[in-house]
């Protein structure tokens, strides 16, 4: 499809790419594109980043038909980098079927994202630590009340220079396990991106803020028993020398660095699982000084050490609230071969052409 490009007569003024955040400043573009039901995608257009128009009764509004990704671009050597953009296309179709929203084409994803990333790439930091963070959604734009799928979309791309995702950065965060409140059931939308996922959260975690902590730790849906996720990262656990995760059933997200850490600790040789995992467990594994670390897997953080755990009053202190060894490797790992720094021989980066 061609893309029909409007550059920007006014550019935005660049922040200190040394004190950036996270999703505090955009660039100067975007990139959108509509489908209409029985024409399809259509209108395919990078313009000035800016202000939507969208009716008060469009769809989104009420309904809540939205879904999100969320990836990175990365400078090496002049060249621009990806990051297994196709499993990003591939689980956002996912979220689509689900929410009985329009399926994008992955090459027609990935492609609109390569032309955003080159007109914007002046705004990608090169500073340690420092990325593009690329957040392709889309959204119902049906207008007129009533629960149905909408007959039109609008999918869109922005742009955010970012650094770390936690103000701790590397540094290990303090997480409080939720038992109250539940994020996701099987047969729901857990194991997709969708905004309503997050909007359910966010009392769970002014909860844990108000406690001290950065993040919560989600337990089971029904038994309130099971490991689940952080709220916005999986999560995965070293107990008495083998990495436990969450096994996928529906209510969990399939994160694209949870299968790449997988992958890769398969490759240094070190045993992981995907399974059923109790809190019960986790606490007994502590107590006998098995629980050698802990740690959250997503795009934003990469990878987050997890240096406390607090669950019924108590408070469990991990690897003596530093960063482990095998979290260092995997970090090391993952960021070398999205940077080009260390050899790709999984076939994970694309360069963006």
């Amino acid at each position: 499809m061609e893309i029909r490009v409007e550059k920007t007569k006014t550019p935005r003024e660049k922040p200190d790419f040394k004190n950036l955040g996270f999703g505090k400043y955009f660039t100067d573009h975007m990139f959108l594109m509509d489908y209409v039901e029985g024409e399809g995608w259509k209108d395919a257009r990078i313009v000035p980043y800016g202000p939507l128009e969208l009716d008060p009764s469009c769809m989104v509004l009420h309904y809540g038909q939205e879904i999100f990704e969320g990836m990175k671009a990365y400078p090496c050597d002049g060249k621009i980098l990806l990051f297994r953009p196709e499993m990003n296309a591939r689980r956002m179709n996912s979220s689509a079927e689900r929410l009985c929203m329009a399926q994008i084409p992955e090459e027609l994803f990935i492609e609109g994202i390569s032309e955003l990333v080159k007109l914007d790439r002046d705004w990608i930091p090169t500073e340690e630590g420092t990325s593009l963070y690329i957040r392709p959604f889309m959204i119902s734009t049906q207008n007129g009340l009533g629960v149905h799928a909408s007959k039109s979309y609008k999918f869109i791309v922005i742009l955010s220079p970012v650094g770390a995702y936690y103000p701790e950065g590397l540094n290990p965060v303090k997480i409080y396990v939720e038992d109250e409140y539940v994020r996701a059931v099987k047969g729901g939308t857990g194991f997709t991106k969708c905004g309503g996922n997050y909007a359910a959260s966010i009392i769970a975690q002014s909860k844990a803020a108000d406690k001290g902590y950065t993040q919560v730790l989600w337990l089971d849906g029904v038994e309130r028993k099971y490991i689940e996720e952080v709220g916005t990262m999986n999560v995965m656990f070293k107990i008495d020398g083998e990495v436990v995760t969450p096994k996928l059933e529906g209510s969990v997200l399939p994160g694209v660095t949870r299968d790449s850490c997988l992958k890769l600790l398969g490759e240094m040789g070190i045993p992981a699982s995907e399974r059923k995992l109790s809190i019960d467990e986790l606490i007994e594994a502590y107590r006998a000084g098995k629980l050698e670390e802990a740690f959250g897997t997503g795009t934003a953080a990469v990878i987050s050490p997890i240096g406390e755990l607090y669950y019924e009053g108590e408070k469990m202190t991990i690897g003596g609230g530093k960063i482990g060894p095998v979290s260092q490797k995997l970090y090391d790992t993952l960021t070398g071969i999205q940077w080009g720094k260390l050899p790709d021989t999984l076939g994970w980066v694309r360069e963006v052409k």
